[in-house]
């Protein structure tokens, strides 16, 4: 299965590219700038593609960014502290920013001949972010089916969507992928926040998969109070 992965450069995605490459037939990365609050996890997003000898391209969404407003991840509004599961996260919200990235990727997949376009959404997702809910994925491919009838078929891959971030980082391991070259936290510092929902979603993560976190965190310790009533799902 020829298959494009949508790439932030982040853990999520990186695995996945890491487990296509392994068990189909990667033929590119596709990364979107769309006015994030930093680029960072790009510059990982491209070391994954040289790394497994794909093409990679950035699309430039800035301009549709500019228009998405609200979100602590586009505009000038403090990055939460704390665990997805609390509804401040909700500032993080990029609206209809998945759906974009989608039909765009969709595409591409259809011009360059590919069979799949794959998107690291997972079960944790789903109480902040309504288009990574298997609600959603499943309605998008319905879609698109319609709109590249007659002219190609290209499939929607969403590996996680019904599994946790901790069961990425267990797939993660068995692939290889090098996890110190991926990037999570929203507040791009020079090493992860440890605060923000991201990376204690990541730290917290690794503990449950009992794998090795080789993240440098600012505040190591800080997941332990944020998810001090969370288990594993």
């Amino acid at each position: 299965m020829k298959t494009i992965v949508i790439c932030s450069g982040g853990l999520d995605s990186v695995s996945l590219a890491h487990m296509v490459a392994r068990d189909h037939q990667l033929t590119g990365l596709i990364s979107f700038d769309y006015g994030q609050r930093h680029r960072k996890e790009l510059d990982y997003a491209a070391l994954c593609a040289k790394r497994l000898g794909v093409p990679h391209d950035i699309i430039d969404l800035r301009p549709v960014g500019a228009v998405l407003t609200g979100s602590a991840l586009t505009d000038d509004v403090d990055v939460p502290d704390g665990h997805y599961a609390e509804d401040s996260m909700r500032v993080t919200v990029v609206p209809n920013r998945n759906a974009i990235m989608l039909t765009v990727a969709f595409g591409a997949a259809a011009a360059s001949g590919a069979n799949a376009v794959a998107t690291a959404v997972h079960g944790g997702d789903h109480f902040i972010y309504p288009d990574c809910r298997p609600e959603f994925t499943q309605a998008f491919e319905t879609m698109q089916k319609h709109a590249l009838d007659g002219y190609a078929d290209v499939s929607l891959f969403t590996p996680f969507v019904h599994r946790s971030k901790a069961d990425i980082v267990t797939e993660g391991a068995r692939c290889e992928t090098p996890f110190s070259q991926t990037w999570s936290c929203y507040k791009g510092g020079e090493y992860h926040c440890g605060r923000c929902g991201t990376c204690v979603e990541r730290r917290e993560a690794f503990h449950f998969a009992n794998v090795k976190d080789p993240t440098i965190y600012e505040d190591p310790e800080f997941w332990v109070v944020a998810t001090a009533h969370k288990e594993p799902a």
